[in-house]
């Protein structure tokens, strides 16, 4: 991290905010120049990323960051004093909602920007061109990995327009109800995947006694037409049988795929799924506002953002309420939140099972702190929809899509809803890829980017360094957005990852 004199040590993010955040490692007993002015003694050693108290907080005190209550100190805390998990712990939730009262309607660019997409025949636009595996059921998942591996490495020359065959698998599928929740649920996300235009066509493979019957599955697909085609194991005479005639099929997609060819259009037709992984205290600070920076910018050009993670926006919900379009959207946002609470005490545990280890020792300590900085990747654009887990996004703007704040089962929900293109913040390192949907990862701090350099596409610790505003970083993501939607290939891209990230979101009895 940068330690230039005019770089101040510390970060105060509100004018109220009983806490600082260190730029640095801050050594006990150094003298720094207080944000509330004055002089602050380090009352033992901070880690670059944490919280130092600015002023004293008594025990059962409500402690602010963002100018928002993040806990109550279990400890009379001191000016000076390292503020984490040993003296502060999570309060009651209970913000008070002004629903829409800061919705402000989007002033759209005069002329929108553009990229270079594949337009299929119904219309939709992929930002990749591959051909697809899917498996209707576990029981189908081999063949269908044998059938990607058919076309791994140099067998794809033959195709140099296509990105590559991809299997699409899960654990799913059947010894499940073949009614209710937890297959209308794995039918929609498949559908997604099936239909999504980031696959050029997509063979759909069950073994053929499941309940997720592949004849039920595609039937809702009329709509992509010949993109996709379907086979059972059963019917083709077995293991061996479903590779060779599989192969067979999609030898046939490939070269329907090799025929796209990109064109010109709106940067409207992007959809880009918001996430972030491995946080650290940094990331509500640099890398989501910049992310936020860069939606609001999508956003007056016509394009969508789908932000999620229902878990991780507890605490800050009223910041979205706020910008909802209409009340009614407000209110199935809350109608989600009522769902998760009760979901999680079902389960036995509560809404601050987070952060995760890792978040902690990046310097997050409840998740009120990890939801208001999570919610910042959703800039501050109005709030135009709310969906459920894979449900198709059609509503131009900022939509929030209700998933788990487990990242592969968001992401998940968000590629199976639409999203042509992933951008990912992390602080402590995430490396995750996704196929069929390009993964921008974005990195809080500069030490992290020098660190992981072969698997962070973007700094955005250069605000946390001074040497850019959060609206200079967010214009240049913009940037990168766009060339990466256009072709430009993420690092994730470039390592092969993302074969394995397909998780879809398991509800229900397994019988």
């Amino acid at each position: 991290m940068s330690t230039e004199a005019n770089v101040p040590p510390l970060l105060r993010l509100h004018v109220d905010d009983d806490v600082a955040v260190a730029r640095i490692a801050l050594a006990a007993g150094a003298e720094l120049t207080s944000p509330g002015g004055g002089i602050l003694l380090v009352l033992s050693d901070i880690p670059a990323g944490h919280k130092i108290a600015t002023r004293d907080v008594a025990v059962g005190a409500p402690v602010r960051k963002y100018g928002q209550v993040i806990g109550v100190a279990t400890t009379a805390i001191a000016s000076g004093e390292h503020v984490h998990v040993h003296n502060l712990e999570m309060a009651d939730s209970h913000p008070a909602h002004g629903i829409g009262r800061a919705y402000v309607p989007t002033t759209p660019v005069a002329e929108p920007a553009t990229f270079e997409g594949y337009v299929r025949p119904d219309g939709s636009v992929g930002t990749r061109n591959f051909v697809g595996v899917l498996s209707s059921v576990n029981c189908s998942a081999t063949v269908c990995k044998a059938i990607e591996k058919e076309f791994s490495g140099a067998a794809m020359a033959e195709w140099p327009g296509v990105d590559g065959v991809v299997a699409i698998t899960h654990g799913g599928g059947c010894g499940i109800s073949g009614d209710g929740e937890g297959i209308a649920l794995l039918r929609r996300t498949l559908r997604g995947y099936a239909a999504h235009p980031n696959f050029a066509a997509v063979l759909v493979i069950g073994l053929g006694c499941e309940v997720n019957q592949v004849g039920t599955l595609v039937e809702p697909l009329a709509a992509v037409g010949s993109r996709v085609r379907t086979m059972t194991i059963q019917d083709v005479g077995g293991t061996r049988e479903a590779i060779a005639e599989g192969s067979a099929i999609v030898r046939e997609l490939l070269g329907f795929a090799n025929a796209a060819r990109r064109e010109r259009v709106s940067a409207s037709r992007l959809t880009v799924g918001l996430q972030c992984g491995g946080s650290d205290g940094y990331s509500g600070i640099s890398a989501n506002p910049a992310l936020g920076a860069a939606v609001d910018l999508l956003v007056r050009h016509g394009g969508t953002a789908i932000l999620s993670e229902t878990p991780e926006i507890f605490g800050a919900e009223h910041l979205l309420t706020a910008r909802a379009a209409r009340p009614e959207i407000a209110e199935r946002l809350m109608q989600r939140l009522r769902w998760w609470s009760d979901y999680v005490g079902k389960n036995g545990g509560d809404m601050n099972n987070n952060p995760s280890p890792g978040n902690k020792a990046g310097g997050i300590t409840t998740i009120l702190e990890k939801s208001l900085g999570a919610v910042a990747k959703g800039g501050n654009s109005g709030l135009m929809d709310v969906v459920e887990y894979a449900e198709p996004v059609t509503a131009h703007g900022l939509v929030f899509m209700d998933t788990p704040g487990y990242d592969p089962v968001s992401a998940t929900g968000q590629v199976a809803g639409g999203a042509n293109l992933i951008c990912f913040t992390t602080g402590r390192g995430s490396i995750y890829g996704c196929k069929p949907t390009p993964s921008i990862k974005l990195a809080t701090n500069s030490a992290l980017f020098a660190r992981m350099r072969m698997d962070m596409d973007f700094n955005a610790g250069d605000v946390i360094d001074g040497r850019a505003s959060v609206a200079e970083s967010g214009a240049r993501l913009f940037e990168l957005i766009l060339a990466t939607a256009s072709g430009q290939r993420t690092l994730s891209e470039q390592h092969d990852l993302g074969n394995n990230e397909f998780v879809p979101w398991q509800l229900g009895a397994v019988l």
